[in-house]
């Protein structure tokens, strides 16, 4: 009897700690903390190319939008790099229809006019050419 409390004992501690060990998996240990960073780093545009991307290919909007003005941006060193990055973005003339968006400029109209100020978290890991959206949140201006 003493074994088997014994045993289950053992196995209970193992259990408790192999379920902390897997929550930290989720969670990558931060190296370096947010820290401001140049708006014209290549990674911090190559973030917002793609952030840009995400944010066209889920909107419902009939035009693109694209960046206005970039507020902020910081880097943080996990196991990747993360780029937070705050933009002002704003409804092109050019509809998604035209494939098109490199050239396009801001919506004149102002009955046609939309703005937003928008966060994006975006994780790269260029030694992998990867890139993936943590976190979008855009507020009307």
């Amino acid at each position: 009897m003493a074994r088997l409390c014994k045993a289950l004992l053992l196995l209970v501690v193992t259990v408790v700690l192999m379920s902390r060990r897997v929550q930290a998996w989720g969670s990558p240990k931060v190296l370096r903390k947010f820290q401001n960073i140049p708006k014209s780093y290549v990674y911090v545009q190559q973030a917002l190319w793609y952030a840009m991307k995400d944010f066209n290919k889920g909107s419902k909007d009939k035009y693109y939008f694209k960046v206005v003005e970039v507020l902020n941006s910081q880097e943080q060193v996990t196991d990747s790099l993360e780029y937070y990055i705050e933009a002002k973005i704003a409804r092109t003339m050019c509809k998604k229809t035209s494939g098109e968006n490199e050239n396009c400029l801001f919506q004149q109209n102002p009955e046609m006019q939309k703005v937003y100020i928008c966060t994006f978290i975006v994780r790269s890991k260029p030694w992998k050419f990867e890139l993936s959206m943590l976190k979008k949140k855009c507020e009307d201006v």
